[in-house]
C-alpha cells in the first residue's frame, strides 16, 4: 500500500469551484455593489458541494470487499456491488458499496459500509439523522421538509422524516431501561436541591384504530362515526428538583403512549426517583397531582418501593385542580357567572389557600348551601362535597406554603402541553403506537436536557463491527493516494493482518 502525503484539497473539484467563485465575486465589486443575499446563497451552495464531496470520499472508506465477512457471529458472502445514495447533512452523496448475503434463499443482504459508518434507516448519515430527528420532534414532517428546503442544506423527503422517529424509537425501546439508567448515572443531584416533587397526569389524543378494532366496530349495528374512532390517554410524568427558595433546579419529563395502568411510565418514574434518593436521601419527597385515583395509586406505589429513611413524604392535591371543583360548587350554590357566585368563589379560594384549616371552612360553606338546595343543585353540591372530604388530608395549603412546598402541579400541566398537545393534537392528526411513541421519546429527551447524551447511545447502536478473514482484501483504500493514512477512520496497515475492521471513532 502506498500513501502519498499531499494536500488533497487543491485537487478537489468542489474546492476549485469554490475558489473560482470567490475570485470572480471579488471582481464584481469593480462593476458595482453586488447583492449580499445572492452571495451568501451561492457561497453556501459551493461550501455544501465541498462538504458532500468530502463526505462521499470519507464514506467510501468504510466499504469492505472480501469473499466473506462475519457480523455478530453470522457469515455472509459477497453477492453484489452497486452504487447507493445516502443523505448527509450537506445533501445527497453517492458511493459504491459491496453487499453480502448469508447462506439460504430469501435472506436479506447486509452492507458493511452502512454497518461500520452507522447509517440510520438505510438512508441517513448519523449527523443528518440527528438533525432530522431533532427538527421532526418539534415540527410535522411536512413543516420539517419545508424548513430543510429553506435552509438549503440536506432536503429530506416528508416520507423519510415520517419514518425516522419510528426507526429511532424502535431501537431505543430495545435498550430503553439500560440506556435510561446510563443517562442517570451520568448526572448528579445539584447541591442546592432540597426537595423533589413527582407528578403524573395524562392528556387525550386521537388514535387510529387497528384493523381488528375497525372490523369489530363495523360489525356493530347502527350508524358508525367517521374519522378517528376515539381518544386515548397519553401518560406524562415529571420529576422536579427544587431549591430552598422553591425555585426549580432540574426537571425530567417522560411521555408514554396509551397503556393500561401506565405501567411503563410508572417504571420510568420509579427508577428516576430511586436513583435520586440513592444519591440524596435527605431530599424532601413530595407527590403532587390532581385527584384522579389512578394517578395516586401510581404515586403511592412508587413511594412504597423506595428504600428510604423514616422521613415521611408529603402528598398534595394540586391547588388549581381543587379550585376547579370549588368553582363548580359555587356555580351550583349561587349560579354561574352571577356576581354573588364570583364573589363567594374568590372568598372561599382565598380561605382554601391561606387560612388554617381552610378546607374545613370550604366544606362547611358548601354543606350549608347544600342544605338549602333542592334537586340537581343538591346533587351537584353533593359531588363537590364528596371530593373535598375525600381529598381533605392532602389540602393543607396554608401549612404547605409555610414550609415552602409547591402546591400547584403546573410543571406536569406544562409537560402535557409541551410534550403532547403542541405536537400531537393538531387539526386532523391521529396516531398509532409506534409513530406516537417515537415523537414522545424524542421530545422527552430533548426537554429533559438529555438529548446529546441520548444520541451518543442511540447512534452508536447502529454501528456494528465487521470481521473479515483477510484484511488485505479491503478495497476502497485508493483514497489513500489522496488522504494521509492518519486521516483514515482506524487506518489500516498493509504490513499487519487484521481480523476485525475498526469502527469509526
Amino acid at each position: 500500500m502506498e500513501v502519498y502525503h499531499r494536500d488533497p484539497i487543491p485537487q478537489s473539484p468542489a474546492f476549485q469551484n469554490l475558489g473560482q467563485f470567490v475570485r470572480e465575486h471579488a471582481q464584481q465589486w469593480a462593476q458595482g455593489t453586488p447583492d449580499l443575499e445572492q452571495f451568501e446563497r451561492e457561497l453556501h451552495e459551493h461550501v455544501m458541494a465541498l462538504e458532500r464531496e468530502l463526505v462521499a470520499e470519507e464514506l467510501a472508506r468504510y466499504d469492505v470487499t472480501a469473499e466473506q465477512v462475519e457480523v455478530e457471529g453470522v457469515t455472509y458472502r459477497h453477492t453484489l456491488t452497486s452504487p447507493e445514495t445516502y443523505l448527509s447533512a450537506a445533501g445527497p452523496v453517492t458511493v459504491t458499496r459491496h453487499l453480502y448475503r448469508p447462506a439460504g434463499r430469501g435472506s436479506k443482504s447486509i452492507c458493511p459500509l452502512e454497518l461500520r459508518a452507522g447509517i440510520i434507516g438505510g438512508h441517513f448519515t448519523p449527523r443528518a439523522a440527528r438533525q432530522a430527528a431533532f427538527v421532526t420532534a418539534q415540527l410535522t414532517p411536512g413543516e420539517s421538509e419545508a424548513l430543510f428546503d429553506e435552509l438549503e442544506g440536506m432536503r429530506p423527503s416528508r416520507a423519510s422524516l415520517d419514518r425516522l422517529p419510528k426507526t429511532l424509537s424502535a431501537q431505543w425501546e430495545n435498550h430503553r431501561q439500560e440506556w435510561e439508567s446510563a443517562l442517570r448515572t451520568q448526572e448528579t443531584v445539584p447541591a442546592e436541591a432540597t426537595m423533589m416533587a413527582v407528578s403524573v397526569d395524562g392528556v387525550m389524543i386521537p388514535m387510529k384504530d387497528g384493523t381488528a378494532d375497525r372490523t369489530a366496530k363495523q360489525a356493530e349495528p347502527g350508524k358508525h362515526a367517521s374519522g378517528p374512532t376515539g381518544n386515548q390517554e397519553v401518560g406524562c410524568g415529571t420529576v422536579v428538583l427544587y431549591d430552598a427558595e422553591g425555585e426549580r433546579v432540574e426537571t425530567v419529563r417522560y411521555g408514554r403512549m396509551p397503556e393500561s395502568k401506565k405501567v411503563t411510565l410508572q417504571q420510568q418514574l420509579q427508577a428516576e426517583v430511586a436513583s435520586i434518593v440513592t444519591l440524596r436521601p435527605d431530599l424532601r419527597r413530595i407527590y403532587l397531582a390532581d385527584g384522579a385515583k389512578d394517578n395516586w395509586r401510581l404515586l403511592n406505589e412508587i413511594e412504597q418501593t423506595l428504600n428510604v429513611p423514616a422521613q415521611p413524604c408529603v402528598n398534595i392535591v394540586d391547588f388549581y385542580h381543587a379550585c376547579e371543583h370549588l368553582k363548580k360548587g359555587c356555580d351550583a350554590a349561587w349560579g354561574e357567572s352571577t356576581p354573588r357566585g364570583k364573589a363567594e368563589f374568590e372568598r372561599l379560594k382565598t380561605l382554601l389557600k391561606e387560612a388554617e384549616q381552610g378546607t374545613d371552612q370550604v366544606i362547611r360553606a358548601l354543606k350549608y348551601q347544600r342544605g338549602r338546595a333542592r334537586g340537581s343543585k343538591r346533587q351537584r353540591l353533593d359531588a363537590e362535597l364528596t371530593y373535598f372530604r375525600n381529598q381533605r388530608p392532602h389540602m393543607d395549603y396554608a401549612e404547605y406554603l409555610c414550609q415552602g412546598l409547591p402546591i400547584a402541579s403546573g410543571v406536569i400541566e406544562a409537560a402535557c402541553k409541551t410534550l403532547v398537545t403542541q405536537r400531537m393534537k393538531r387539526s386532523g392528526m391521529a396516531w398509532r403506537q409506534p409513530g406516537g411513541q417515537g415523537i414522545l421519546t424524542l421530545r422527552s429527551l430533548i426537554q429533559s436536557d438529555r438529548w446529546r447524551a441520548a444520541w451518543t447511545l442511540l447512534s452508536a447502536d447502529f454501528r456494528k463491527a465487521v470481521v473479515t478473514p483477510q484484511a488485505q482484501n479491503i478495497v476502497g483504500l485508493a483514497v489513500h493516494t489522496v488522504f494521509d493514512a492518519f486521516d483514515l477512520p482506524g487506518a489500516i496497515s498493509d504490513t499487519v493482518d487484521f481480523t476485525e475492521l475498526p469502527l469509526a471513532v
